[in-house]
């Protein structure tokens, strides 16, 4: 197969799946461009904002794909080949991602943009709200853990080769620079009126310029600061950033900042393609990596794990993610201009993001011997299709650097989006609601992951593990049963108003399957390290994570299950009280 007809083949079945399944979707579930959103009936300036989709569609698809569509089609592709993970990519978006994303969206916005977690205590029961939003609080504290520690590891990589040693150093400061683009179009936007268009084609080309400058004045903080270990005080650097970018307003960083961040996804997503068929035309650019590797179908080969579950918890974003629903329900929803708009926004979010991770996963199909990091392999891959697109124009160490950019912005998009939705679910989740509280629920978020950055590095077979890869099969575990329990609490709404279920019902059944499989793998693996020795502390915390949220999980499908029973009895049975509304 060439690498062309891989990506035509992807594009046209994703844009086939937005017209067809997308309109079924959008007529279940009866979309409505006259039904004021709670943009408009709740616009308070801070979180509730009116947007258009254009202008939303790139903030809404910066914070949902980040590193994921990058990170776990890379570890995937590496692991077991690119054919598996094509697959997944593309299916898992089409009938279990987009469902996903779209149905928890539409539930958010008819119910007053609330969270994922108030469906489910008004359509299930007090205990469930509970213990769903409690889950949803750690997973977002565990993607904060996993998506600093990258960013981080970005900042202080030397890079692939001789002439790109200051490649992390070089990325950081051009982040430093975007980040304050982002907050000084978002003031000239509030203070001068600027429009979206103008905005952007006066700070777009200043973003280039910061890419530029980048390498110039690289931030080497183990330079400047003498320290031994400067991803952790890059660690806790982001964590001081998310703290103040969380309670900044929306119009100050996040919508500005998101939609910047959505254009280079847009143009990453050009590059590729371009790339790709210059290349694959001239011969540049063939695929060199194996269809299917390999790694076992069961059983861990060497330190590779095994095909299945593991497929479908490495590739979240990119095919199915839980986070999504937390973004959905959590900052799009609040900017929803109308009902119609949560069909581009979300199901075409999500299909775009499939898109994505075919560009990422390309990168491997390219490179015949990956680096092993996912951020230096997406830029070499980047930077490959950039130079090709060009005509070589651009040259590849530039190309490069642009990559690692990018791949730095994506990250920032969600860390911030990322720590304002779990504060607003430790606010919900306590009842606070002054600006102590908001202050008190964003550093009660940030604590664990402050302390957990700050734990020795994990060593497998004698090699020191980076705290984000040793974190991310938990991470993808959490994530996709966060996916699997959304889709859970969607059903049971849907179910409850008379609707059709049979779209949610199983893709729900798929994800809670294979994430509960994974989470006992999880355990197999943390009770045989426990007889080899020593154990690192990170695994430690990784095993208390799997055994709660297994515990939590587990008891919410038992709820339901329950409730459905309840709800299903022939008439003449004893009566039940109504579902908890309080």
């Amino acid at each position: 197969m060439s690498l062309i007809f891989f990506l035509a083949v992807s594009g046209i079945v994703l844009a086939f799946a937005y017209r067809w399944y997308g309109r079924i979707l959008s007529n279940f579930l009866a979309l409505d461009p006259k039904v004021a959103t709670p943009a408009h009936t709740k616009r308070d300036g801070l979180d509730y904002e009116p947007a258009s989709r254009s202008w939303l569609l790139p903030q809404h698809f910066s914070a949902i794909a980040a590193a994921g569509p990058i990170v776990g089609p890379i570890l995937a592709g590496t692991y077991f080949g690119w054919l598996p993970a094509w697959i997944w990519i593309i299916f898992g978006a089409i009938f279990i991602g987009g469902v996903h994303d779209l149905t928890t969206l539409v539930a958010s916005v008819r119910h007053d943009a609330k969270s994922i977690a108030e469906v489910v205590k008004r359509y299930m029961n007090r205990r469930s709200y509970l213990l769903f939003l409690s889950f949803i609080w750690i997973s977002l504290v565990y993607v904060i853990i996993a998506f600093t520690d990258v960013t981080a590891g970005t900042f202080v990589q030397k890079g692939s080769s001789a002439d790109a040693e200051a490649a992390g150093p070089a990325v950081a400061t051009s982040s430093l620079l975007y980040l304050g683009l982002a907050i000084l179009m978002g003031a000239c936007m509030r203070r001068f009126k600027l429009g979206e268009g103008k905005a952007q084609l006066i700070f777009l080309p200043l973003v280039v310029v910061a890419i530029v400058v980048g390498p110039m004045i690289p931030l080497d903080l183990a330079g400047l600061t003498g320290s031994a270990r400067p991803q952790v005080l890059w660690d806790h650097l982001l964590l001081i950033y998310c703290f103040f970018a969380a309670l900044s307003p929306m119009w100050l960083l996040m919508q500005p900042r998101g939609a910047l961040g959505g254009y280079f996804l847009y143009v990453i997503v050009i590059v590729g393609v371009i790339g790709v068929i210059v290349g694959g035309l001239s011969g540049n650019v063939t695929i060199a990596a194996p269809a299917v590797s390999s790694a076992n179908l069961f059983t861990f080969n060497g330190t590779t794990p095994p095909l299945l579950p593991i497929l479908f918890i490495t590739i979240a974003c990119g095919a199915c993610s839980g986070f999504h629903s937390i973004v959905a329900s959590g900052t799009t929803s609040k900017q929803l201009n109308r009902e119609t708009d949560a069909k581009p926004v979300a199901y075409g979010g999500m299909l775009l993001e499939s898109f994505l991770a075919c560009i990422s996963l390309a990168t491997v199909m390219i490179l015949a011997k990956p680096t092993g990091r996912p951020d230096i392999t997406y830029a070499d891959g980047i930077a490959i299709f950039m130079n090709q697109a060009t005509f070589g124009l651009i040259s590849v160490e530039m190309a490069r650097q642009f990559g690692l950019l990018c791949f730095a912005t994506f990250v920032f998009d969600t860390l911030d989006a990322c720590t304002r939705l779990a504060r607003y679910v430790l606010m919900e989740l306590t009842g606070w609601t002054s600006k102590a509280g908001m202050i008190a629920a964003t550093v009660l978020t940030l604590a664990l992951p402050a302390v957990v950055v700050s734990l020795p590095p994990a060593l497998v077979a004698g090699q020191e593990i980076p705290l984000w890869r040793a974190f991310w099969s938990l991470f993808g575990s959490s994530n996709q049963l966060l996916a699997a329990l959304a889709l859970l609490g969607v059903t049971v709404w849907l179910h409850q108003k008379g609707k059709s279920v049979w779209y949610t019902l199983g893709p729900t059944i798929f994800m809670l399957g294979v994430t509960m499989w994974s989470l006992v793998i999880a355990v197999q693996t943390h009770l045989g390290r426990l007889k080899t020795g020593s154990v690192a502390a990170v695994h430690h915390v990784e095993f208390a994570v799997v055994l709660v949220l297994f515990v939590m999980s587990a008891w919410l499908v038992v709820e339901a299950v329950l409730l459905a029973r309840i709800r299903s009895r022939p008439p003449g049975a004893p009566l039940i009280p109504a579902p908890n509304t309080a």
